[in-house]
C-alpha cells in the first residue's frame, strides 16, 4: 500500500505547486442525515470535514500543469473514504461542464472506495451522471486523464478511472472494481494493484509521485495539440540502402536482424513520446508500440509493429490509439512490420479476427490523416490492417505480400526450391509495390514530406 495523499497534497504533486483556483461549489444542501435519514450520517460528515478541512469528498478547480491549463478533480479519501454522494455528483458535473465551456482537458486524481452507502441508490446513480459528463466531454474532443491513487475501487474506478483516455497510476496503489472488504476471501491481493492493472492492459503507465507533474505535463501537451497536416513518412534510421534485386532478396532483407526496427524509427522521428499501453480488455502486446509523440513541433500519434506476430491485444490497442487520435484531431503514423497476425489457438480464443477487423474499421473511419510506412515484413492482412489506403510508403528493406512466399508455395503445392521464384511472382519488392500502385513511394534517408493524397 502506498502513502495516502490528501486531495490537496495530490493536487500539489500533479501541478508542481502551481496556483490552483477552486471552482465555485454548486448550490444545494443535504438533509441533516441525508436523503435516507441515515442516523448519524450528518455527524459523520461533520467529523470528516473537521478532520480533512474539506466539505465534500472531491475538490475541483483549475490550474496550469506544465504550461497547459486543465480542470483538476481531486478526491479526498479522508472524507468518508472518498465516496460519491449526491453533492459529489453535483461538483463533478459542474467541473466537467466548466471544462467543456472553457475547452480544457480534465485530470482526475482518484482515491475512492466507491458509492456512499448512507445515501443508498441515490449515491449509486451518481455514476450515471459522471458517465454522462465524461461522454459529453469525449464528444467535445477534450482529453481525460486519470491518476489512480490509493485506493481506486468501485464506481470511481469504473467511471472516472477506467473511463479515462489515459490512465496513470501511483506505485503500489490498490486499483480494482472490488474493494478489499468485498472480495472473495481467497482472492490474490496482488491482482488488485496498479502494477497488475498495467500488466493486464488497463493502465498506461505507473508513475512515481515525484515524476507525476512532469508526466502529466507531457501527456497534456501532446493530447491538446491537434493538427490537420499528415505526418511525413520517416526515413530509415539505418545507412542508405539500394533496392532489392529480387523478391527473395526483399524478403531476406526485411527479415534481417540488422535492419532498423520500430523503436529506432520512433526514437529518431520523435523528440519526446508518451505511451499508450493495453487494450482495456485484459491484454497487452509488447510487439505493438502505441502512443503520442512530438515531431517537428507538433503531435503525431503512432502505432508501430515490432516485427513479431501481432497478438489480438496489439490490434485492439492500435484501434484504441487511432480512435483516440481521431477524436482529438491528431494525425497518425503507423509502422507496419509483422510476418502476420498471431494464429495460434490462444490468439483465436482471444478474438484475433474481431481484433483485426477493429483496426480495419478504425483506419477506414478515421477523419484525421494517417500515414503508413512498411519498415520490414508486410505479412498479409495482419499487416494491411494498419496500412493507410492511398498514403502507404515502403522502406527499401521491406516487402509487402498477400502471403509469405513459403506459405504461398505450400498452398500451391510447389517444392521448396520454388519458394524464391514464387517470391518474384508475388511482386513483393518495394519498387514492385510502387508499380502496382499499392504504395506511394520508397522512403530513404533524407525523405521529405509528400503532398497529401488526392
Amino acid at each position: 500500500m502506498t502513502d495516502r495523499h490528501s486531495a490537496r497534497e495530490a493536487l500539489a504533486l500533479a501541478t508542481a505547486g502551481a496556483v490552483f483556483t477552486e471552482l465555485p461549489v454548486p448550490e444545494g444542501e443535504s438533509e441533516p442525515d441525508g436523503p435516507l435519514d441515515w442516523q448519524g450520517y450528518g455527524a459523520a460528515r461533520d467529523r470528516a470535514a473537521l478532520r480533512t478541512g474539506e466539505t465534500e469528498s472531491v475538490v475541483c478547480g483549475r490550474a496550469s500543469v506544465g504550461g497547459t491549463a486543465a480542470v483538476l478533480v481531486a478526491f479526498e479519501f479522508g472524507y468518508l473514504g472518498g465516496s460519491l454522494g449526491e453533492r459529489t455528483g453535483d461538483r463533478l458535473e459542474a467541473a466537467y461542464t466548466y471544462a467543456r465551456e472553457h475547452r480544457l482537458p480534465v485530470v482526475s486524481l482518484v482515491a475512492t472506495g466507491g458509492s456512499r452507502m448512507q445515501e443508498g441508490m441515490l449515491a449509486l446513480t451518481q455514476l450515471q451522471r459522471v458517465a454522462r459528463q465524461s461522454a459529453l466531454t469525449r464528444e467535445a474532443g477534450l482529453p481525460q486523464i486519470a491518476v489512480l491513487r490509493d485506493p481506486t475501487t468501485g464506481g470511481g474506478w469504473a467511471t472516472l478511472g477506467a473511463g479515462a483516455d489515459v490512465n496513470l497510476a501511483l506505485p503500489g496503489a490498490q486499483v480494482g472494481f472490488a474493494g478489499s472488504r468485498v472480495r472473495p476471501p481467497d482472492a490474490d491481493p496482488a491482482a488488485y494493484t496498479a502494477e497488475a492493472q498495467l500488466a493486464s492492459g488497463a493502465v498506461d503507465a505507473v508513475v512515481r509521485p515525484e515524476d507525476l507533474s512532469g508526466t502529466l505535463a507531457l501527456y497534456l501537451a501532446l493530447l491538446t495539440a491537434p493538427s490537420a497536416e499528415p505526418a511525413p513518412p520517416p526515413p530509415s534510421p539505418g545507412p542508405p540502402a539500394g533496392l532489392p534485386a529480387t523478391g527473395w532478396d526483399a524478403v531476406l532483407r526485411a527479415r534481417s536482424p540488422e535492419r532498423p526496427r520500430a523503436d529506432a524509427y520512433l526514437s529518431t522521428y520523435f523528440s519526446r513520446r508518451a505511451p499508450i499501453r493495453g487494450d482495456r480488455c485484459g491484454g497487452t502486446d509488447d510487439g505493438m508500440l502505441c502512443g503520442f509523440g512530438e515531431h517537428a513541433g507538433r503531435t503525431v500519434a503512432y502505432a508501430a509493429q515490432c516485427g513479431t506476430a501481432t497478438r489480438p491485444a496489439g490490434y485492439r490497442t492500435a484501434a484504441r490509439l487511432i480512435r483516440l487520435a481521431d477524436r482529438l484531431g491528431i494525425p497518425v503514423l503507423t509502422l507496419v512490420d509483422t510476418p502476420g497476425a498471431a494464429n495460434d489457438a490462444d490468439a483465436e480464443r482471444q478474438g484475433a479476427g474481431a481484433a483485426i477487423a477493429d483496426v480495419f474499421a478504425a483506419v477506414a473511419g478515421a477523419r484525421v490523416p494517417i500515414t503508413t510506412v512498411v519498415v520490414g515484413e508486410g505479412g498479409s492482412g495482419g499487416a494491411l490492417a494498419l496500412a493507410a489506403p492511398g498514403n502507404t510508403w515502403a522502406a527499401p528493406d521491406s516487402y509487402f505480400s498477400v502471403i509469405a512466399p513459403e506459405l504461398a508455395a505450400a498452398i500451391l503445392k510447389r517444392p521448396a526450391d520454388r519458394v524464391r521464384a514464387t517470391a518474384d511472382q508475388l511482386r513483393v519488392r518495394p519498387q514492385d509495390l510502387v508499380a502496382l500502385g499499392v504504395v506511394r513511394g520508397v522512403t530513404g534517408p533524407g525523405a521529405t514530406a509528400p503532398p497529401p493524397p488526392g
